[in-house]
């Protein structure tokens, strides 16, 4: 399938600022499964970009632009082409052994609600079991499709009616690692989520001894497949953040998010 995809961050500031410093994760790498065919970030004032990779193995651009800095627009457009796999990652760069990912942070902690969720949905740590704790998401919750709520955990979310991709996975993560299994969340694109979403999609990879990582979206109750384009992993949603970053300046911002994704088979 290929998938075109546009993603447009706007940033506009109440005072203009001195200076904007920002990490991008917004780069997909190619695997056995995916291959970019184009991929272009612009920003739309004067910028110095430098590429590097994090710990985690994701591309990264260091964003640079100096002041006055009234607005400031990313856009990001490209093409990917990807290939059915089951969900099974084949060909991806890893820098981490799969026993870090046993790792929580304050988002992905399991409290006992989750754990006794966890030890319910997943009779064991195997491939059913985890397809199982996938559905058993996907059922139990309703569909948020605004804008995560930013710091909101896996223990406060699994107390919601309703929940975003983000919040979805992160609970998937936290069940995981309550019966044992390494988890990570991953953000990324998917034409199946919804066109002109506030914000990207996310799901969640799990370790399977024998067969590697294998991606878990709770928000289709199914494993990504070519409709999903894979762009960063991290412990946590923080972590894989498309943008992180810092500002010099006063007053306050305003973001805008704006992403489309259209496949073609």
């Amino acid at each position: 399938m290929r998938l075109t995809i546009e993603h447009r961050t706007l940033y506009a500031f109440t005072a203009p600022q001195g200076r904007v410093v920002q990490l991008l994760r917004m780069t997909p790498g190619d695997t056995h499964d995916q291959t970019v065919a184009a991929w272009h970030v612009e920003v739309d004032c004067d910028a110095r970009m430098t590429d590097h990779r994090d710990g985690f193995g994701n591309a990264t651009t260091m964003l640079y632009c100096e002041g006055p800095i009234a607005r400031l627009e990313l856009s990001v457009t490209g093409e990917v082409v990807t290939s059915s796999s089951g969900g099974v990652l084949h060909g991806t760069n890893e820098t981490l052994p799969p026993r870090f990912f046993l790792r929580t942070t304050p988002a992905t902690a399991a409290d006992a609600e989750i754990g006794a969720f966890a030890k319910g949905a997943a009779t064991g740590n195997d491939i059913p079991a985890l397809h199982g704790l996938n559905r058993e998401i996907r059922q139990r919750f309703k569909d948020d499709c605004g804008r995560p709520a930013p710091g909101l955990t896996a223990a406060e979310a699994f107390g919601r009616e309703a929940l975003t991709a983000r919040d979805m996975a992160q609970v998937f993560i936290a069940a995981a690692s309550a019966i044992g299994v390494p988890a990570r969340y991953v953000w990324g694109y998917c034409d199946l989520a919804g066109d002109h979403r506030p914000t990207p999609h996310g799901w969640a990879e799990a370790w399977v001894a024998g067969l590697g990582w294998i991606g878990f979206d709770p928000w289709l109750g199914q494993s990504p497949e070519e409709h999903h384009v894979r762009v960063a992993v991290a412990l946590d949603a923080a972590g894989a953040a498309p943008v992180a970053g810092s500002r010099l300046g006063e007053g306050r911002e305003r973001l805008e998010v704006d992403v489309t994704v259209q496949g073609e088979a």
